[in-house]
């Protein structure tokens, strides 16, 4: 389901303070996440949507001290909660609008984007956004720490089958926004979803 942005601030901004401590078993999947998606020591990766930066400290262990990380967000409390954790030691923290990134076309290796997909208020728009920002060849991971099925049963529902997460709206999806999808999981633990930017 897409956003708009008032609602995504007015959603996370009121969670923020308590947003680690709801879900503190979720760092092994984060870097477990982190260490599939192919950063290599030096690379530069954007954690677009970064909230609190939980994923931060695993991008800098994969690029190392000679790499470059940034994490964006669009909300302030969740960005302030991050300095809270001191994980703006990682990375540069960023709040702006993934979907108008300040950055030059092509500057970055990878996309690390850890629940952002539901949220983004014009899917194919944003994912071009951030194809723009990548090099041809660069890596796109779509991430979620826990898979579609178990979502929708901690919410009382079943999966959608417009959810843009399942695996026939996804590849079209990303095929029309500049990238190719590589590899697909979905499973209780994890969502994750791999894909290269086309050149």
């Amino acid at each position: 389901m897409s956003e708009d942005h008032t609602h995504v601030q007015e959603f996370f901004g009121v969670r923020a303070a308590g947003w680690d401590r709801k879900f503190p078993g979720d760092g092994p999947a984060f870097a477990a996440a982190v260490a599939e998606s192919g950063l290599r020591p030096g690379d530069r990766v954007l954690d677009a949507g970064c909230g609190t930066g939980r994923a931060l400290p695993a991008l800098r262990a994969a690029v190392g001290p000679t790499g470059t990380v940034i994490g964006a967000d669009l909300t302030a409390p969740m960005l302030a909660e991050a300095v809270r954790a001191g994980r703006d030691s990682d990375g540069t923290l960023l709040r702006t609008d993934v979907a108008r990134l300040p950055l030059r076309d092509g500057c970055l290796d990878a996309v690390f984007a850890a629940g952002l997909i539901a949220h983004l208020p014009e899917p194919a728009e944003n994912l071009r956004e951030l194809a723009r920002v990548v090099r041809p060849g660069g890596r796109l991971a779509l991430f979620h720490p826990i898979g579609r099925a178990a979502l929708a049963a901690r919410h009382g529902r079943e999966p959608s089958p417009e959810d843009l997460r399942a695996e026939q709206n996804l590849g079209p999806l990303l095929a029309g926004s500049g990238w190719r999808m590589v590899s697909y999981a979905d499973e209780d633990a994890r969502f994750l979803a791999l894909a290269v930017r086309d050149s």
